[in-house]
């Protein structure tokens, strides 16, 4: 699952790079010299990778590790200590059992690259792509700004280093199609946790350095058993201290699971709700509220499970199968109402937790989905999936807190998952990108689909900056390290 290397393998492989810095021995690019020797000689050639022609190459330029680790136009092309999220590797590569590869073949129009030569590029980007001094790119802040996104169809959460936006990193949570559906991270940004549709545990990392934990069960059976099924776990809820998460199982014969984070424990199950969904708590944290998506309405529990009440969202009678569908819900900023997407009604509801009932009604994009609150901007953000065209384009309904008037902001096909990194001021926005109706990837990845992508949206200015990355295949959900 992590990808923690050894001390005594990470420091024999940072010596032996760093002892090609000889004295004598000429500086490719602060590249390692077998490494530069490639990447010079073939890559960060005139009219390919170099300074003076990166531009018409994709946007990445290779004479320089620091320039490498610039970008391209298409995002990150080495993902340190993960050759198999590298397109870099993908590109160079002729050879089926050295992983992926795509085409055209790099160097183009020139002599593919040896067997040797392509196993040294990859065993290098899987030991960290060093420099030729042993340094590693975003590593050694344990108090690193960052943002983790989900990636569905590849079992890989892909995480952004917040001050270039780039990917940095591609943590594998998963083997076999467990399907990470929701990642979350802890109010005092020391952890994350994950959700999985095809596991039935929630899995815990570490932020300051992204290692593994442990598994969190999720039913009274020990993880791993194969004593029940799967049971789709789609959302999930942290306490503000963090020693608690609720977790939702989005079937028909739905549950909301009770775990403790610290100690890693089950504590308790509810069962007995009807495709239930989005999760938010209320401001005292003894009150859950959980949407039910195929129908009309919430169900209110108390923590201890011991009472529940369903609460319509419109004025008619209560249903299973309905026009509204909520999907998503959040606490207001006043902390007195929740404010739920509905899906099928293209609309936000809020519903004042007070009277229990539905005050206003928001017209959004078509099929809205998430919906995160900017306490610096103000607003809230809901992402949308469609706009009706043959295209389909998605984008994000912009809902300020004072006026409540929204703004569609159109980008991004199949836009779901949406974070705020309030120090940037930017909106991170996700597109799944899985129907064949929207724009071709890049490159291809490691696993079965089409690669989606990010888009940036500036909240001062409420525009799509240029930057637009390539991720892994279905994109979902992303969350902020605070």
């Amino acid at each position: 699952m992590t990808r923690r290397i050894p001390y005594p393998v990470l420091f024999s492989f940072l010596f032996l790079w760093a002892c090609t810095k000889d004295v004598g021995q000429v500086n490719r690019g602060e590249y390692p010299n077998e490494v530069g020797k490639i990447i010079t000689g073939s890559c960060s050639v005139q009219g390919c990778h170099n300074s003076a022609s990166y531009l018409a190459a994709s946007g990445l330029n290779l004479e320089t590790w620091e320039s490498l680790f610039a970008g391209s136009s298409s995002g990150s092309p080495v993902i340190p200590f993960s050759s198999r999220f590298s397109s870099l590797c993908y590109f160079i590569n002729t050879y089926s059992e050295l992983g992926s590869q795509n085409n055209p073949t790099m160097p183009l129009n020139k002599s593919a690259l040896s067997y040797d030569n392509v196993k040294i590029i990859k065993d290098w980007v899987d030991m960290g792509a060093p420099d030729r001094s042993g340094k590693i790119k975003w590593a050694g802040d344990p108090l690193q700004k960052k943002l983790y996104a989900v990636n569905q169809g590849c079992d890989v959460v892909t995480v952004f280093d917040a001050a270039t936006q780039l990917p940095m990193r591609s943590i594998e949570v998963g083997k076999g199609n467990t399907t990470p559906h929701q990642l979350r991270v802890s109010p005092d940004g020391k952890y994350w946790y994950v959700v999985f549709i095809n596991n039935n545990v929630m899995k815990k990392f570490r932020c300051s350095d992204d290692a593994f934990i442990g598994d969190i069960p999720l039913t009274p059976f020990a993880a791993g058993t194969g004593t029940l099924n799967a049971q789709d776990w789609n959302t999930f809820t942290i306490t503000k201290d963090g020693k608690r998460a609720y977790c939702v199982s989005w079937t028909q014969s739905g549950k909301v699971a009770k775990v403790d984070l610290e100690h890693m424990k089950f504590l308790g199950i509810l069962s007995g709700l009807y495709n239930p969904h989005g999760i938010a708590l209320n401001n005292n944290e003894d009150l859950l509220y959980v949407a039910a998506q195929t129908g009309n309405y919430l169900t209110e529990i108390d923590t201890g499970f011991s009472m529940q009440t369903d609460y319509v969202l419109e004025n008619a009678s209560q249903s299973q199968l309905s026009s509204l569908d909520p999907h998503d819900l959040v606490l207001s900023g006043g902390k007195d109402s929740l404010f739920i997407t509905c899906q099928t009604s293209n609309e936000v509801r809020i519903f004042d937790l007070s009277s229990k009932k539905t005050v206003k009604v928001i017209k959004t994009g078509f099929h809205p989905q998430e919906i995160v609150y900017s306490s610096n901007f103000k607003s809230y953000y809901v992402s949308y999936t469609g706009d009706g065209s043959a295209a389909n384009n998605g984008g994000v309904s912009v809902i300020p807190l004072v006026s409540l008037a929204p703004t569609n902001i159109l980008c991004g096909a199949q836009a779901h998952g949406l974070a705020v990194d309030e120090s940037k001021g930017l909106l991170y926005l996700l597109s799944r990108n899985v129907a064949s109706v929207g724009p071709p990837p890049h490159h291809s990845s490691q696993c079965n689909g089409r690669n989606g992508f990010v888009n940036f949206i500036n909240l001062y200015s409420l525009s799509i900056t240029k930057k637009k990355y390539e991720l892994s295949v279905d994109p979902y959900f992303i969350a902020a390290r605070p």
